[in-house]
């Protein structure tokens, strides 16, 4: 049987595996399902159609799985989907999904939630994502995998973070962020490339290179946007690396950060 403090409030209909720990004063709902080695910290609220991969912590006071915070949510069966070794720290929230955004938020694996940070209604997030102490995520916002929000960061809805991008204390992110840039400012701007985090992330010395190759012909050379990205697949195809910035720009809907 799972570890459940006795004041803690586990619903019969919850599912949690055999070698899960519950804290002091939780509340878990009955349509949650917990995997195996999962921790749960006192004063925690599971609620919702929420399911937690394993071995993820959730620290004190935080609340997973709540209403989404949406004028049009009418309490429609919609669901969080959480995946393995996440940490989810205090005072941090992430909602559900809305029928309109497709009906589910999803949270990957390894990322960790530093306190007071928000991930809202049909976020779709990566892995290995860090939100430090503050961060906000609006609605549909979707980040890619190794992106570092740092604190008090807000993040519009609908945007995009590529991967390996870097986002500056502080920033309002109203664009998509192109993978491997760093970004800062209200209403923020490219600084240039997160290489600090492409080293981090196994990078070569040559995939590196490309990258910062690609990173001039787009955001610093005098070209067009389509002219820039032409001459990124006349130059530089069959790289993954630069495959996914082109893409990733080529499909951009709100534009992208410049």
């Amino acid at each position: 049987m799972a570890q459940v403090h006795p004041t803690a409030v586990v619903h019969p209909g919850a599912r949690l595996h055999d070698t899960v720990e519950v804290g002091p004063f939780s509340v878990i709902g009955p349509q949650v399902v917990i995997g195996a080695g999962t921790r749960i910290g006192p004063h925690v609220v599971i609620e919702g159609r929420t399911t937690l991969g394993e071995r993820n912590h959730l620290f004190q006071f935080c609340s997973v799985g709540a209403a989404p915070q949406d004028l049009k949510y009418a309490g429609e069966d919609t669901e969080l989907v959480i995946g393995d070794e996440n940490q989810i720290r205090e005072f941090v929230t992430v909602n559900l999904g809305t029928v309109a955004g497709g009906g589910a938020t999803r949270l990957g694996h390894r990322n960790l939630l530093l306190a007071n940070s928000h991930i809202a209604h049909d976020c779709i997030v990566g892995n290995e994502v860090l939100l430090a102490n503050g961060a906000a995520l609006a609605g549909h916002v979707t980040v890619e995998d190794s992106v570092k929000i740092s604190g008090l960061v807000a993040v519009h809805q609908f945007t995009r973070l590529g991967r390996y991008a870097f986002i500056s204390g502080g920033s309002m992110v109203t664009m998509d962020v192109p993978p491997y840039c760093t970004v800062q400012g209200d209403r923020a701007t490219l600084v240039g490339l997160n290489t600090v985090g492409l080293e981090r992330g196994g990078f070569t010395e040559e995939q590196i290179g490309r990258v910062k190759e690609a990173y001039r012909i787009l955001f610093r050379s005098k070209l067009g946007l389509q002219d820039a990205l032409a001459q990124l697949r006349g130059e530089l195809s069959g790289h993954p690396e630069v495959e996914h910035l082109v893409r990733f720009v080529e499909t951009s809907k709100r534009g992208v950060t410049r």
